[in-house]
């Protein structure tokens, strides 16, 4: 029987559920485990800072295809890739604070311009929120 950690152990040690390793073997992000003699899986000791590298991705915004092509990557081609994906991730992440702006600062004006009734304000020219112009016949 090989050494390994089984499941729960690794589960625990990052704080993910089983059933997330399962999910990670199937999409081929983690490498199969060894099995013991009894059929559990052994996984490696780096199957935890994999995950663990996994997860901080996430929390960065990547998804898990991305993750997944980061990892690719970087076991052909040492790392290649990185800077690409976070520059484009960085674009995405502006983009979205942009939006959350205009959204924050339209929500401001309605509460300010005294909207309490979506539909009334929807047909009023002085509404803030932006489907006005939406709402508005040509």
């Amino acid at each position: 029987m090989s050494a390994g950690l089984r499941s729960g152990q690794v589960a625990e040690a990052v704080g993910v559920n089983v059933e997330t390793l399962r999910y990670y073997e199937r999409r081929g992000i983690i490498a199969p485990p060894d099995r013991s003699l009894g059929g559990h899986r052994l996984y490696p000791e780096e199957t935890v800072t994999t995950l663990r590298v996994i997860k901080a991705a996430q929390r960065l915004g990547f998804t898990l295809d991305e993750v997944a092509e980061l990892l690719e990557a970087g076991q052909h081609r040492h790392g290649a890739g990185l800077q690409e994906h976070t520059e484009a991730k960085l674009a995405e992440v502006d983009q979205k604070i942009a939006d959350l702006t205009v959204i924050r600062d339209s929500l401001i004006e309605a509460r300010d311009a005294g909207c309490n009734d979506l539909m009334q304000c929807a047909e009023s020219e002085c509404c803030p929120i932006p489907f006005v112009q939406i709402a508005l016949p040509g």
